[in-house]
């Protein structure tokens, strides 16, 4: 097997300890974060956002079997470039296990032309004409640029949760190995700039974000389409888009963005598992009825 890299990685999961312990999977090679559930000392065991990621999908099975003495349940949304199927997923996690969102993806080896759509062309046309494209090193300087571009993300969404990444997170993230980082530069500086992790010949997106000169220069158009050809020139097979923000019209931006770059979709899986069936009985007695929500005992109210 290759060096794990990206998400695949321990590195990753350890960008974000502050929201559990790195439990390891050793067979699988994957990692896991161990959460407290609210009450009592009970906790969880959770995939790393936004997707747990596996060497060897067949070996994850006797791994959260391995768990059972320290969590109560095992929960996660998967890889879609998982050399895995359903089947062997449904094995690993037999309480839940169904296709939770359609993730777009890019083949790379594909003319940009041939199925970029026409209004993204348009803009690459705009935004290469306002800013200039750079592929940036991992240094500080990178970092204390994307970190003010991310406020302005956070403000302009309101961005909370895991998702709201510390600045002692961005750091260490920009450290796993397969990282990659593409700026939009204007007369300015630094207006907008994209996150990627390559790994085993998939360009995973991970996150990007723009001040309003950004947005203004179209400067995510730019950034793609440089970074999709450069990709290309280096032999990635793949560009993972991740799936749209929500179900709601008001979402929908995001998703005809991420469809317009796409050859096709991919789906993510929810999957999770009891571990420790009496204790998640207990755990539930006070859940919503009805819920669909798993663990249910983690069910908004």
């Amino acid at each position: 097997m290759s060096a794990a890299a990206g998400y695949a990685s321990r590195a990753y999961a350890e960008s974000l300890a502050e929201f559990g312990d790195v439990v390891d999977l050793p067979n699988c090679g994957g990692f896991l974060l161990g959460q407290k559930i609210s009450t009592g000392s009970a906790r969880d065991a959770v995939g790393p956002y936004p997707l747990l990621a596996c060497r060897d999908w067949c070996a994850l099975d006797a791994d959260l079997t391995s768990l059972s003495d320290r969590f109560v349940c095992a929960y996660a949304v998967t890889d879609p470039f998982g050399a895995t199927t359903s089947d062997v997923l449904a094995a690993a996690f037999p309480d839940v296990c169904y296709a939770y969102k359609q993730h777009f993806a890019a083949d790379l080896t594909q003319p940009l032309d041939s199925f970029v759509d026409a209004h993204h062309r348009r803009n690459i046309r705009k935004g290469l004409k306002n800013v200039e494209v750079q592929r940036l090193s991992n240094d500080q300087a990178t970092i204390g640029a994307w970190q003010s571009l991310y406020d302005c993300l956070i403000e302009r969404h309101d961005v909370r949760g895991i998702a709201r990444f510390s600045a002692s997170s961005f750091a260490r993230q920009f450290s796993v190995p397969g990282f990659d980082c593409f700026g939009a530069v204007d007369s300015d500086g630094i207006c907008g700039m994209t996150l990627w992790y390559v790994d085993r010949g998939v360009a995973y997106y991970h996150l990007g974000a723009y001040n309003e000169r950004g947005y203004r220069q179209s400067a995510a158009f730019a950034i793609f389409s440089t970074a999709f050809r450069q990709f290309a020139r280096d032999g990635v097979r793949w560009a993972a888009l991740g799936a749209g923000a929500g179900t709601t019209a008001a979402d929908s931006g995001l998703t005809r963005f991420k469809q317009g770059w796409s050859t096709e979709v991919r789906p993510a899986h929810f999957c999770g598992r009891i571990l420790q069936p009496k204790a998640y009985a207990r755990l539930s007695a006070e859940a919503p009825a009805g819920t669909k929500f798993f663990p249910t005992y983690r069910a908004p109210r």
